[in-house]
């Protein structure tokens, strides 16, 4: 299967001009088609009769040529595969939106995204990696070997550069120890478990969202576009990087465990951009990644060997009672312990729906009896024995008490 591969570029000052070159030059070049393409469909809009034929990439391209770098002699300072592979993206973007799975493309401002796509003779050696126009780029981290990528991806983070392409690796099964898992994902904490066990979100933003209002505070009191103003801005960007990749380092690590120890593992089919138009909860649910916590969880099962099953958006997996099997009308969010009216039976909403959904579509699930009562009745605790090899951070809420388990993956 292919996967993407992704590491950072140990860069000096003259190779961070080259890249912002290029990146500067794709960014024009989607930005001049995406405008072209806004006039062609008001121009079709206002004058039925006179249409003019929604352009292709090939068809951006020839006028891009004809037209543009002409009169901009810079293009030819970079990469010609830059505007090419930029045009590309903006065709497939527009086609995505006339087949109603995005919006319209936006246009890209400077700093932001800022990436581009080369292909050719691209080398690969131990920790450097060689493309065209550029050179020789070194990293910090050891490069796949007998490995000859066609195209590369650079991109900018903050003040961090990034290159990345795909490889192809053999699926890698491993000895599950659970055959069927329900996962339930949540706000307060971002993974309950049918075995009990209890994932706890990163929440990073939530615990630097003061230092990260604070530093805006100082870009706000500069002079705009002044040196100052761009240290500050600088300094902003370098925290949303950190607060992202600490969503991240906890998604990858739940994601692998899961993935590597469970058989079958059955999860929602979230509305997560339904759940983002609650306001009061928009910041709570962005910050733990739903939706890429389920593509993590996607590719790492076809890696793993694993299944990922997806219930349907309407099971009522919180409201249906894992003992009995009825189900309540009304469950607010501040019911976290499940009661049921017809057979008394209480258990906390999490653990609940993580049976319910482990139950579903006939699969059968985590037998109840292997559970102990406190675990039923409160906050599921996790027990991992010294034999257990593949264990990422866990957080686990005991008591009261919110404690890790920390080992390394092998």
């Amino acid at each position: 299967m292919l996967l993407g591969f992704k590491t950072e570029l140990k860069l000096n000052k003259s190779q961070r001009v080259l890249l912002a070159q290029h990146s500067g030059t794709a960014r024009h070049a989607w930005n001049w088609g995406n405008r072209l393409c806004l006039q062609i469909l008001e121009n079709n809009k206002n004058n039925p009769a006179l249409k003019i034929k929604f352009p292709t990439a090939i068809d951006l391209h020839k006028w891009l040529v004809a037209l543009v770098k002409p009169e901009n002699p810079w293009y030819y300072e970079s990469s010609k595969c830059a505007p090419q592979y930029a045009l590309r993206h903006l065709a497939s973007a527009w086609g995505d939106c006339f087949n109603k799975k995005k919006g319209r493309p936006k246009f890209k401002k400077k700093g932001r995204n800022d990436s581009f796509t080369l292909d050719g003779s691209i080398k690969v050696d131990h920790f450097k990696i060689q493309v065209p126009k550029i050179g020789w780029l070194k990293t910090y981290e050891r490069l796949p070997q007998n490995f000859k990528p066609k195209s590369v991806t650079i991109s900018r983070q903050a003040d961090r550069w990034f290159v990345s392409f795909k490889i192809e690796i053999e699926s890698l099964a491993t000895v599950k120890k659970v055959n069927v898992c329900g996962v339930d994902l949540g706000v307060k904490t971002l993974a309950t478990l049918s075995t009990g066990e209890v994932f706890i979100g990163a929440k990073s933003y939530r615990k630097l969202e003061n230092k990260l209002a604070r530093l805006q505070r100082i870009v706000s009191r500069r002079e705009l576009k002044s040196a100052n103003w761009y240290k500050a801005q600088s300094k902003v960007a370098r925290l949303h990087k950190r607060i992202a990749d600490i969503r991240q380092d906890t998604l990858h690590k739940l994601t692998t465990y899961l993935a590597k120890n469970h058989g079958q593992i059955v999860i929602e089919d979230l509305n997560v951009s339904g759940m983002l138009a609650n306001h009061k909860l928009a910041k709570s649910i962005a910050d733990m990644g739903l939706f890429e916590f389920r593509r993590q969880l996607d590719y790492k099962c076809q890696l793993y060997g694993s299944e990922l099953i997806i219930a349907d958006r309407w099971f009522p997996s919180s409201k249906t009672c894992s003992e009995c099997g009825c189900k309540k009308e009304t469950l607010t969010l501040s019911d976290r312990i499940f009661k049921c009216s017809d057979c008394n039976f209480e258990i906390d909403r999490d653990l609940n729906a993580s049976y319910n959904l482990a139950r579903h579509c006939g699969l059968g699930g985590f037998p109840k009896e292997q559970m102990s009562q406190e675990a039923k009745i409160g906050r599921a605790t996790a027990e991992f024995t010294s034999e257990e090899k593949v264990l990422p951070t866990v957080f686990v809420e005991s008591e009261n008490k919110t404690f890790s388990l920390i080992s390394r993956f092998e």
